[in-house]
């Protein structure tokens, strides 16, 4: 009974305190083992009722109902979709052996093909583990067996396999977008110079490595490949260039919204595997499965998520955070820094989609006060989130990545190999912060 006492007069802690044990009874929870989307829906449930009584139930459901029923919303599946067709069709093995035509002649170059197989695949679909594991698959065994330094290979494919958090069609954009009330169409614009900047450093540091450490790379084969083989591989550019050209040409043309572009490239890309003959009505079964579980992950995230947020809204916990984080400093970039603090260290522990649904609510409306872009705030979360893809100890892309390795690479040797790709995302999120100009729309 004085358990249920305590929680029916929650109200009575104030908002102070009672972000505190909000936060607390998250953490608890979350260490149980208990599904993110479940914590959130459980604690917004009970605070609902211990702030405002059992009469408050249905502002919960109101605000889920607004986050499901975006038209926006629609593209994730779309561009999911996308992702499990190109993940069970030979799309990305062909585009990867296209690529030695560019990266062929120079030392490291199967590691800077990798990257920009990343950077394709990235503007194909967008999705991040799919495409860690594709690169787990096709590159990571050629550069073993080449001989490149393993840490150098392990951290390539992981780094690069994330770009999809960066490139657009990046769905963390989108759910961005979706959460701050801001153009997506703009939020890609803004992305791109930003996304490609990101690759060009993996690139460069790939390069120095491997110039600088003969035996980080291999020197490349002096042979001459014959113009019958060039052809060939050629082709294996056309397909995924053109899926590419459609998409983001048709956003970018103002020819489609982000919902229908989506559409064009779920067809673009059912339309290259008829032409390549890999076509098949169980493999469209097994890509709309694993679409259906990783859309209702995200969604149940989103309910639960956008329920505790507008509960603690509700709560006047958001005009508390504000306060606080305005409180910081006067500086508007020490603001900026003490935010890209917090999504760090919360990118060590939630995935990006609570984090995103979590955090703007919060953080939007502080960047409007403070008379900044928040479609230059979205670029710059989207980047962060790239760092917490590759951090420990819950670093998704080490774990995508593990699942397809050989057994004597342990999770560790993953993590260690990604500290100098880390760096670089740290170098660019700061870069970003420094210079707002990099995210122009």
């Amino acid at each position: 009974m004085e358990f249920l006492d305590a929680v029916l007069n929650l109200k009575s802690l104030g908002i102070g305190w009672g972000t505190v044990v909000m936060f607390v009874v998250l953490v608890c929870l979350l260490l149980t083992g208990m599904p993110l989307a479940l914590v959130t829906l459980l604690v917004a449930l009970i605070f609902a009722i211990g702030w405002f009584g059992p009469m408050s139930v249905p502002l919960i459901t109101s605000r889920v109902y607004s986050f499901v029923s975006s038209f926006v919303f629609v593209s994730v599946p779309m561009f999911v979709l996308m992702a499990a067709i190109l993940d069970r069709s030979g799309i990305a093995r062909d585009l990867f052996d296209a690529m030695r035509l560019i990266a062929g002649r120079i030392r490291g170059g199967v590691a800077v093909q990798t990257i920009f197989v990343a950077v394709i695949l990235a503007a194909m679909s967008g999705i991040i583990g799919g495409e860690i594991v594709l690169l787990g698959l096709v590159a990571l065994p050629q550069m073993l067996r080449q001989g490149y330094d393993r840490r150098l290979a392990i951290g390539v494919v992981c780094a690069g396999g994330s770009l999809g958090t960066m490139v657009p069609p990046s769905i963390v954009l989108i759910i961005y977008g979706l959460t701050a009330n801001v153009s997506v169409g703009d939020l890609f614009t803004a992305a791109f110079v930003p996304g490609l900047m990101l690759a060009g450093f993996y690139v460069v540091y790939v390069l120095f490595r491997s110039y600088l450490d003969p035996n980080a790379a291999p020197a490349p084969s002096p042979e001459r490949m014959p113009a019958g083989e060039q052809v060939r591989l050629l082709k294996g550019l056309v397909l995924p260039i053109l899926v590419v050209i459609f998409v983001l040409g048709s956003i970018y043309g103002g020819i489609a919204s982000v919902t229908e572009a989506s559409a064009v490239g779920v067809a673009g890309v059912i339309l290259s595997t008829i032409l390549r003959r890999e076509f098949s009505f169980k493999m469209l079964l097994e890509a709309a499965r694993h679409t259906l579980a990783t859309v209702g992950m995200i969604v149940w995230i989103g309910i639960g998520a956008s329920a505790l947020v507008g509960v603690y809204n509700l709560m006047g916990g958001i005009d508390f955070i504000s306060s606080l984080i305005a409180g910081v400093s006067e500086n508007p970039t020490v603001i900026i820094l003490t935010m890209m603090l917090i999504l760090f260290i919360l990118g060590m522990f939630l995935d990006w989609v609570g984090i995103a649904l979590l955090t703007m609510p919060i953080f939007v409306p502080i960047i409007r006060d403070l008379g900044m872009d928040p479609v230059w705030f979205g670029v710059l979360f989207a980047m962060n989130m790239q760092v917490s893809f590759l951090t420990p100890p819950f670093g998704p892309a080490a774990f995508y990545l593990k699942s397809v390795t050989p057994p004597d690479i342990s999770l560790g040797e993953i993590f260690r190999s990604l500290v100098p790709f880390i760096c670089l995302q740290v170098l660019a999120v700061g870069l970003l912060v420094a210079f707002p100009g990099l995210a122009l729309h």
